[in-house]
């Protein structure tokens, strides 16, 4: 394990086995969240301006950009911040990401997901349309 493995946050979400104990690190959580936030449709990108079709390029690790986890007595919560498309209604959209995160998460992880919060910071305005 390398120095930077060793000082991640990592949250232990199996002890009860016979076989051992499963630890995840809030990075994965975020990049959970991340990549479920983007495939909802209406959502242009996370704060950090990546979207899916970035991410084969750029890595899985900056999905995490723009994804703020905490975890507290294995519930979650979660803020994310978003810039979303342009003539998309902005509460459903945001109830879509709000779910689709928390049921990705919820089953992943195994981890309970008290809220998610969203903060829109931008309409992507795509002249192409």
């Amino acid at each position: 394990m390398n120095k930077e493995q060793e000082n991640r946050n990592t949250y232990q979400i199996n002890a009860n086995s016979k076989v051992g104990e499963v630890q995840i690190a809030d990075e994965v959580v975020a990049t959970i969240a991340g990549m479920a936030a983007t495939e909802v449709e209406g959502v242009a990108s996370m704060a950090s301006n990546i979207t899916n079709e970035l991410v084969s390029k750029l890595g899985m690790r900056n999905l995490s950009k723009g994804v703020k986890i905490d975890v507290d007595s294995n519930a979650v919560s979660v803020d994310l911040v978003l810039t979303l498309e342009y003539g998309y209604n902005i509460p459903n959209t945001s109830k879509q990401v709000q779910e689709k995160v928390k049921s990705a998460i919820e089953s992943m992880t195994g981890l309970n997901v008290s809220n998610v919060n969203i903060r829109i910071t931008g309409v992507n305005i795509d002249k192409k349309k």
